[in-house]
């Protein structure tokens, strides 16, 4: 009995426990869970203020673009346009209406004559069409909406009999005439303004090819036997493939073997030479070697003063004749006759001559080798 009852307490104690494990992890899983919605909203959230930012950015760069003063312009004079047709048609449509309704089409094509052969000079323009051509427009949009002012003025100035005052009359007839004509009048210097802008950027352009083809001439001229090699490179590509830049670079290459196209072999051997002559200038200036190759011959060739101060040399013996020895008295008398001391000939030895180091070698080497290659001797 009680080992039943002690198997069935460990038993309970192990549900306890697994119970007690399940809870924590559901209660580990909900924390996670909202933890992971915490971070969603927030994201969410931050991802909507980037859009917003993006879009307010979006708006602002749009009413940059809009407000450009070209646009304005046009756009304000296409208003003005608009603003005029919509002002002097109803009294036009007013005066033939109350001739005839049969005459109701006429104001619509006066109105649509003038703004039509206007389009028609922008047409032209556009198409680079002859003066004439342009010429002939304006003055039918013109005719037109003259003769649309000239129905306007009367209109306005019959009003008088309507009962307003001669003065209030004449303002509203000179008004709607003037309104009539400034439309189109609006409309020809908008036309007169992007013609002369258009004008000016041909201008550049022409500017550009023709020092475009200046530049192709004098290239010609100077370097005629590389140019024709190019086109030849150009020919012989398939249609589309090769510029001709790129194929007058492989052609310089080819006649001077670098691939820079403003330098030949002589050119190269002049700045090799300069830059020689300048460290040997910067080298006397300075008292010293400032070159890494002036440096490296400095090290592996002393001075002839430091092989003489060597011990052991038997090049240390002077060449110059003694001089005459001095009185103690302080004057100065001549040697003693006789045989004079000879100077004693310099004898060299096996080894009092350092012999080159392998680094000079190697530099004598490559120093003669680029000799060779800039002064056009291949081995």
């Amino acid at each position: 009995m009680s080992s039943w009852r002690e198997e069935r307490r460990r038993d309970n104690a192990a549900e306890a426990e697994e119970r007690r494990k399940t809870q924590a992890f559901q209660a580990q899983l909900r924390r996670d869970e909202r933890r992971e919605s915490k971070k969603e909203r927030r994201d969410e959230k931050a991802q909507e203020r980037r859009d917003k930012a993006a879009r307010r950015q979006a708006r602002a760069a749009r009413r940059e673009k809009t407000l450009t003063p070209g646009n304005v312009y046009r756009k304000g004079t296409l208003a003005l346009v608009l603003a005029s047709a919509a002002a002097s048609l109803p009294a036009q449509i007013m005066h033939f209406a109350g001739i005839s309704l049969m005459l109701l089409p006429i104001p619509f094509a006066l109105e649509g004559a003038a703004w039509v052969m206007n389009a028609g000079v922008a047409y032209a323009d556009e198409r680079k069409l002859p003066a004439w051509v342009r010429w002939l427009m304006r003055g039918l949009a013109m005719s037109a909406a003259g003769y649309a002012a000239r129905i306007n003025l009367g209109y306005g100035l019959s009003l008088e009999s309507h009962g307003l005052s001669a003065a209030d009359a004449a303002a509203v007839g000179w008004g709607l005439a003037a309104v009539t004509m400034l439309g189109p009048l609006f409309f020809e210097v908008r036309q007169w303004v992007l013609t002369l802008t258009a004008s000016t950027v041909d201008s550049k352009k022409q500017a550009d090819e023709k020092a475009r083809k200046k530049h192709e001439g004098k290239r010609y001229r100077d370097h005629k036997d590389v140019v024709k090699l190019a086109r030849r490179l150009v020919s012989a590509a398939p249609f589309g493939t090769l510029q001709f830049e790129d194929a007058f670079a492989s052609a310089w290459e080819i006649f001077y073997g670098t691939s820079s196209p403003c330098m030949t072999p002589a050119l190269h051997a002049q700045q090799l030479a300069s830059r020689q002559s300048l460290a040997a200038a910067m080298d006397e200036a300075n008292g010293a070697p400032i070159s890494a190759r002036g440096r490296l011959l400095e090290r592996l060739h002393p001075a002839p003063s430091a092989l003489l101060s060597l011990s052991g040399s038997s090049q240390v013996a002077t060449q110059v004749p003694p001089t005459s020895k001095r009185v103690p008295g302080g004057s100065q008398k001549d040697a003693p006759k006789g045989a004079r001391t000879k100077p004693v000939p310099p004898v060299r030895k096996k080894g009092d001559t350092p012999r080159f180091h392998t680094a000079a070698k190697v530099a004598a080497a490559d120093t003669a080798r680029n000799h060779a290659a800039v002064n056009g001797h291949h081995h």
